[in-house]
């Protein structure tokens, strides 16, 4: 069963500009997502951390919550092999997802200067939100 849908759409520029600053690269995103932002290069860098941001704020927004109720760096955005991107929550936004039996969907795309995120949480069977 669906229990929430979230979406955000980012302006890249917005992004580009914040990445000029170490600070916002290191408090923002995850070590393994850093990791992720810094093996692409030119636009294929400020894109992915446009997304990856886009994709913290639909998923809290699918939680019912706000900036802040969760530090953004525990709300991960990775790439399968495949490309297919997905969710890799630490501490307490790991915890909040677990203790509900929920499981995260996500969905990334990015064009003329604006990166989109859709993120859906899905009550595992036996869960009670």
């Amino acid at each position: 069963m669906i229990v929430g849908i979230g979406t955000d759409l980012c302006e890249v520029a917005r992004v580009e500009k914040a990445l000029q600053k170490d600070t916002f690269l290191r408090g923002i995103y995850s070590a393994a997502e850093q990791d992720l932002i810094l093996s692409n290069v030119g636009k294929s860098r400020v894109e992915t951390a446009a997304a990856n941001f886009a994709a913290k704020e639909a998923f809290l927004k699918a939680c019912g919550m706000g900036l802040g109720d969760f530090p953004l760096a525990e709300i991960g955005v990775l790439r399968k092999a495949s490309g297919a991107p997905y969710y890799a929550l630490e501490g307490s936004a790991a915890r909040w997802l677990e203790e509900r039996r929920l499981t995260t969907h996500l969905s990334l795309t990015h064009e003329s200067g604006l990166a989109c995120a859709f993120a859906i949480l899905e009550q595992r069977e036996g869960g009670d939100s």
